[in-house]
């Protein structure tokens, strides 16, 4: 019988993914090691490899198909002298399987959609909305409507089954319901039935709603792109950062004059080899010693423990298409500024393409964010939980500044550290600023 092949759990959180690509298909022959899919995670696009050798007899999730959960059978693989034509037998419970697991999730998925009510229930004005049902903004058994228009239809009283929708696959919109008519009061007549809200207490109501689509709603000419994975685990994680994690922010002002000019230095000794140091990777170098200087601010809030790392592990921002990810340099603080420039060229093309292992971009014991190169002076990063802080790097710029009692023209660049409050005191991250501060002014310690 064909053995099942089930989505695999790529990292420790994963729950779900996408299938973004089959590299095979039904008929393929595959042996342990080949590439047979890409999958993308919560971080990002990951080789899914064989573990058997066998016949691909059949492919049970197509590719591109999103919240995959992790069990689930995607294909089913024949061995050697098993009938391929098994599969359809085989593979026949799985989808209602997936289909019973998935339906409570796309339920919760969903919440702009308000139950309808059943065929017997009557309209406020008496007549069935059995058919208004199947003509107004119904999907299924439930009805289409924006958030503020069932906000409004509540307060109103206004059955959304009644109402036709004018929106995109006839979805309810706020126009609909303020135009619906509103039914009568209890004990009153049609005739005395309540006026509709005035438009300033609707405009209030709808500056108030985080949930309003300025396109839907208010009808402003727009795209609509579906989140990925990855930028719904960026938007879930930064907001429960900022939520979560008490962050306090201290910047300090760094001459650069002496990093650069050891920069040229070292690139013009270095150029034999093919290397070439950004300033990007002096800084990482920067972060790590001064973590190892100052470990108070090495560490991880746990609950009721405070970890505290011997190793600095440098987790560095780096953009791609699809959002954000964090290479890690590990154990930075021992490594040559040459191989951390030469393994964060590597690991940043590899993030770009989607290809970087799971070891290579989740832990870390500290972070780092660059904006000079887009010309930002200064700015405030979001800790990257669960770690304890990151520093955010603004651009080199000549500035005037105070050398030896004298005015003079610096290139001078703003960097600043912010760390999570429960875990780490001002003073202590102070002191780290400052260290900081010294390594970069001071920069022959780095190569010491």
């Amino acid at each position: 019988m064909p053995t099942p092949i089930k989505m695999p759990a790529l990292s420790p959180t994963m729950e779900e993914g996408t299938l973004a690509k089959w590299l095979v298909k039904e008929g393929d022959t595959v042996s342990a090691g080949d590439i047979m899919a890409e999958i993308e995670t919560d971080k990002a696009t990951m080789e899914f490899e064989a573990v058997d050798e066998g016949t691909i007899a059949r492919i049970e999730v197509a590719e591109g198909t999103e919240g995959v959960k992790v069990g689930t059978v995607i294909a089913l693989l024949a061995g050697e002298g098993e009938d391929a034509g098994a599969a359809s037998a085989a593979s026949a419970p799985a989808p209602a399987s997936a289909a019973k697991e998935s339906k409570p999730e796309s339920a919760r998925a969903e919440p702009v959609e308000a139950p309808a009510p059943t065929p017997a229930a009557s309209a406020p004005n008496g007549a069935s909305t059995g058919s208004a049902q199947a003509d107004v903004g119904a999907r299924g058994d439930r009805i289409v409507a924006s958030p503020l228009a069932k906000r409004i239809a509540a307060d109103k009283g206004i059955d959304l089954a009644g109402v036709k929708g004018s929106g995109p696959n006839g979805r309810i919109v706020k126009a609909d319901v303020e135009t619906a008519r509103v039914p009568a009061q209890a004990g009153t007549s049609v005739g005395s039935a309540s006026m509709p809200e005035a438009p300033a207490s609707a405009g209030a109501q709808k500056a108030q709603d985080p949930s309003t689509s300025l396109g839907t709603d208010f009808g402003i000419p727009h795209t609509s792109e579906k989140l990925t994975s990855m930028r719904k685990t960026i938007a879930r994680r930064l907001t429960e950062s900022k939520q979560q994690v008490p962050h306090i922010y201290l910047t300090v002002d760094i001459r650069l004059d002496a990093l650069l000019k050891l920069r040229g230095e070292l690139n013009k000794a270095l150029e034999p080899r093919g290397v070439k140091l950004s300033v990007n990777d002096l800084l990482i170098k920067a972060l790590a010693k001064s973590l190892l200087a100052v470990p108070k601010c090495n560490v991880q809030f746990a609950g009721d423990e405070l970890l505290t790392f011997s190793r600095a592990d440098i987790s560095v921002a780096v953009s791609i298409p699809s959002g954000l990810i964090t290479p890690i340099i590990k154990d930075a603080g021992s490594k040559a500024v040459s191989a951390i420039g030469a393994e964060m060229k590597d690991l940043a093309a590899r993030a770009r393409e989607g290809k970087l292992k799971l070891e290579e971009f989740q832990g870390g014991t500290a972070s780092l964010s660059n904006m000079g190169m887009y010309g930002i002076k200064q700015f405030e990063a979001v800790i990257n939980p669960p770690q304890g802080m990151i520093m955010a790097i603004g651009a080199g710029e000549k500035r005037p500044y105070v050398i030896d009692d004298a005015l003079a023209i610096a290139t001078v660049m703003s960097a600043t550290g912010s760390f999570d409050h429960r875990a780490i005191d001002g003073a202590d991250g102070a002191e780290l600023m400052q260290v900081f501060k010294t390594l970069v002014e001071a920069p022959l310690g780095l190569v010491a």
